[in-house]
């Protein structure tokens, strides 16, 4: 794998907290002049096409990032080598995927929280089934994550 780094975020349904992570990665790349290659997906498949939950779109809105068009999609084999990292949300996803990943996957698979200091071994917990307050949160905990990143990534 050589190149640019490209960066896949992973949550159960790829509707709240992966798109979030992804549009807030996104942002601080273009603003950093970072060349990375960004995507989401789920390790379930309850939501595969559908667009992220409409309170994440809000709540990324309103920090100026439109996630509107993103599609959800299920984590594949390919992700695996088609990556340079994927970044698990939260542990039982981080143990799917390191049970998912096949034996000739090249990806540095993590969870997100580990990258940024102090947080280490913490979720980005699912707002899912709670009120606007968590997908605040939850866009906090991304957004600090993809500052984090682009430092990393930047070369």
């Amino acid at each position: 794998m050589s190149g640019a780094p490209s960066v896949l975020f992973v949550c159960l349904g790829n509707i709240c907290r992966s798109p979030m992570a992804e549009g807030a990665l996104r942002v601080a790349a273009r603003d950093a002049g970072l060349d990375v290659a960004i995507d989401s997906a789920g390790t379930g498949g309850w939501h595969v096409g559908n667009p992220p939950d409409s309170r994440a779109v809000a709540t990324a809105r309103e920090k100026g990032v439109d996630i509107s068009r993103l599609r959800a999609r299920q984590v594949t084999a390919d992700d695996f080598t088609r990556f340079t990292h994927i970044f698990a949300l939260d542990a039982q996803n981080l143990a799917d995927l390191q049970r998912l990943a096949p034996a000739d996957g090249t990806a540095e698979v993590a969870l997100l929280l580990d990258i940024v200091p102090g947080r280490e071994g913490d979720a980005v917990a699912d707002p899912y089934y709670g009120d606007a307050d968590g997908f605040e949160i939850a866009w906090s905990d991304v957004s600090s994550a993809a500052a984090v990143l682009v430092a990393r990534l930047k070369p």
